[in-house]
């Protein structure tokens, strides 16, 4: 569906899409991510995505003028995942918030995996 801004010049409407691709591009950039993630569903095997599907591994639930962002992600070997975590959390958030001037209500983070 989407998100929809609107003022007196007209409405704006941002696809769930665009906000995915927004999320993992923003993810991908912090500190002690391998990667996205993304689960197959046939046998539970999970895969890392390239930088061209990145999407993928991101899932984002719209709910009138507030989103939720479901981030699957592999970490870097030996760094604290806490940490990490909350560092996405946080760009995540800022960034989506500040770019598209949607409200994001949650982000929530799957470790999919650890790689060296």
């Amino acid at each position: 569906m989407g998100v929809v801004n609107s003022n007196s010049l007209g409405e704006l409407t941002i696809s769930d899409d665009v906000l995915a691709s927004l999320a993992g591009i923003t993810a991908i950039e912090c500190y002690g991510i391998v990667g996205m993630a993304s689960q197959k569903a046939t046998d539970g095997l999970v895969e890392l995505l390239g930088n061209e599907n990145l999407s993928r591994g991101v899932k984002v639930v719209s709910q009138g003028n507030e989103v939720s962002i479901y981030l699957h992600i592999i970490v870097e070997y030996g760094i604290s995942i806490a940490t990490v975590a909350k560092n996405i959390i946080e760009t995540v958030k800022y960034k989506v918030e500040n770019i598209t001037g949607v409200t994001v209500k949650k982000v929530n983070i799957m470790v999919e995996g650890v790689r060296v």
